[in-house]
């Protein structure tokens, strides 16, 4: 399995209750039926207040590097991403779970 790690940052100004924030949200939630290979979805709101923390992530899971790799170019998910660049920055990490060797 593939995984696609994703931490978002609210832009200054920006806050949770923002229509814009609602609208990204709304199609969030519609991502995991528009696309092929997901094995895992879940994604919240983050719960502490420590500062270095990241205000929402997401973590999910592809069944192939293949289905990662045609993810990045859904439509569907490209609309997510258009909307999140309103509001929003964020970092990703894709990682094969598995293959982590340690000494």
């Amino acid at each position: 399995m593939y995984v696609h790690l994703v931490l978002i940052k609210l832009k200054p100004g920006v806050v949770r209750a923002d229509p814009k924030v609602a609208a990204f949200e709304a199609l969030l939630a519609e991502l995991p039926k528009k696309v092929s290979g997901l094995v895992r979805w879940e994604c919240g709101w983050n719960t502490t207040e420590r500062p270095i923390a990241y205000d929402f992530g997401l973590n999910s899971g592809f069944a192939t590097r293949e289905d990662l790799d045609a993810y990045g170019p859904n439509p569907a998910h490209q609309e997510v991403v258009a909307r999140l660049r309103e509001i929003a920055d964020w970092v990703i990490c894709d990682y094969a779970l598995g293959e982590w060797v340690s000494d």
